[in-house]
């Protein structure tokens, strides 16, 4: 018989290795939509998770692996908890606070308006649960955004908080999680996160209200040019011609100058800080407004332009074009080498102007913006976007022509439409062409690496305080 002492039982962790660590367990009170989302994207980054429930036995489907108890057994078992229910359901919160006590909690509501309620749901929330740390976060994301994971557009986690460590704590899951964390401050800041997501299209109000604007003003001014002067000059009715080519008219004239518009504002800060001689000034803020919004304001150009495209495309098929060609067949005009060229340019210079206009709205894109480089981004979107701003001039001043000269453009002494829609680019190209010349370009580029121009005044203060 042998002595050989047996071991009772057999490891499975291979010699010289550690057992995994138990991997952390949050809980989540609310089994909604935001609920589950976050609890399967949770699961998938590693954590486990619980549900907190009324009902635990019947609360609907839940990610697979995910436990369900009652709430105070769930807040019991974990140290953060989410809370992903409705303020109006937060009073039984109130009955939790022993199991609650020195827990983190994450406040993710949100209201249906602004100013509903006197204070914002986190700080009710720790007025509730004094002995919690309530952090307010996750609130900016929708259950869509939670349960596929970041993307480009949708990637910011704000939260606020008054205590640092349950800031570092959600912190530190959101970072995993995928998301970028901003710290707004303490929990004083929860109103103004909660209102985030009820704001719509902030960055497009502006731009929205310039192309709106300058529809309307070009269409009646137009309309009563075009059409109305036709009617009462000639007794002629022609407003079938509304439908199309007026607002063709429209379209690309309102495209240009919100193209010009997306340029000028970087012309404008380029001579202030020529003027100033510095960088480190900040620009009025009615300039740095109009700075954050060129991207809208590009793509707002680019949409009146693929109408205008469009519009172009489906000459051939109106009825008026059809009837007037049937007229002419039986006259030959003489053919105007002048006029083949002059059309052919006008149709060329155009379309090149568009593909420049596509590539500019492609590289706006931030999937596509990402894998660029900041050389690259900046060439496209400066260096190319003025030859789009070229292009498309050059081919308004092709449709214009000779037409300035004839009396018979001035109707009731007006211009025009597409003569008044050519000043802002055109000063906006010289501007530009100034700011290319090698004595101004020279300065400009010291003054952006860091160089400032010395004001005497200073020197001379200098001098007198040495001596």
């Amino acid at each position: 018989m042998s002595n050989e002492v047996k071991p009772e039982s057999l490891s499975l962790c291979p010699l010289g290795t550690a057992a995994a660590p138990e991997q952390e367990l949050l809980c989540i009170f609310g089994t909604g939509d935001l609920g589950r989302s976050l609890g399967q994207r949770l699961l998938q980054t590693g954590y486990r998770v619980v549900y907190g429930s009324r009902r635990p036995h019947s609360c609907g489907p839940l990610p697979e692996r995910a436990q369900v108890m009652s709430h105070a057994a769930a807040a019991q078992s974990a140290n953060l908890v989410f809370i992903c229910i409705h303020r109006e359901n937060y009073d039984f919160l109130e009955t939790l606070a022993p199991e609650l006590k020195g827990k983190v909690l994450v406040d993710v509501s949100n209201n249906v308006e602004k100013n509903l309620y006197p204070e914002a749901n986190a700080e009710y929330l720790q007025r509730l649960i004094p002995g919690a740390h309530v952090v307010k976060a996750f609130n900016t994301l929708s259950a869509w955004a939670l349960q596929n994971g970041p993307s480009d557009a949708n990637r910011q986690v704000y939260l606020c908080g008054n205590n640092a460590e349950a800031k570092q704590a959600v912190s530190v899951v959101a970072t995993k999680l995928g998301f970028t964390v901003l710290d707004r401050g303490s929990v004083s800041a929860a109103k103004e996160l909660e209102d985030f997501p009820l704001q719509l299209f902030p960055e497009w109000r502006l731009p929205l209200r310039l192309a709106v604007g300058l529809t309307a003003f070009f269409f009646f001014y137009l309309l009563i040019r075009d059409i109305i002067s036709v009617y009462i000059k000639e007794k002629k009715d022609i407003s079938f011609r509304i439908m199309v080519s007026l607002a063709n008219k429209v379209f690309p004239i309102v495209s240009l100058i919100m193209l010009s518009l997306c340029y000028l504002p970087g012309v404008i800060a380029a001579f202030l800080q020529l003027y100033r001689g510095t960088k480190y000034k900040r620009f009025p803020d009615w300039l740095d407004r109009w700075m954050l919004c060129r991207k809208q304001l590009g793509l707002l150009a680019l949409g009146f332009a693929f109408l205008h495209v469009l519009y172009t495309l489906i000459i051939p098929i109106r009825y008026y074009v059809r009837f007037r060609l049937s007229v002419r067949e039986n006259r030959t005009p003489e053919f105007d080498t002048t006029m083949a060229w002059r059309t052919d340019s006008y149709y060329s210079v155009g379309i090149l102007g568009f593909g420049l206009y596509l590539l500019l709205g492609i590289t706006s894109l931030p999937s596509v913006s990402n894998a660029l480089s900041w050389r690259e981004f900046s060439f496209i979107q400066s260096k190319l976007g003025h030859v789009t701003l070229f292009f498309c001039t050059f081919h308004t001043y092709l449709y214009g022509w000779d037409k300035f000269l004839r009396a018979s453009s001035y109707k009731w002494y007006t211009p025009p439409g597409y003569m008044l829609c050519l000043v802002l680019p055109s000063v906006v190209l010289v501007l530009k062409l100034l700011l290319l010349l090698p004595c101004v370009d020279r300065s400009l580029t010291r003054i952006r690496q860091g160089w400032e121009r010395t004001n005497p005044d200073d020197d001379s203060r200098k001098s007198l305080n040495i001596q």
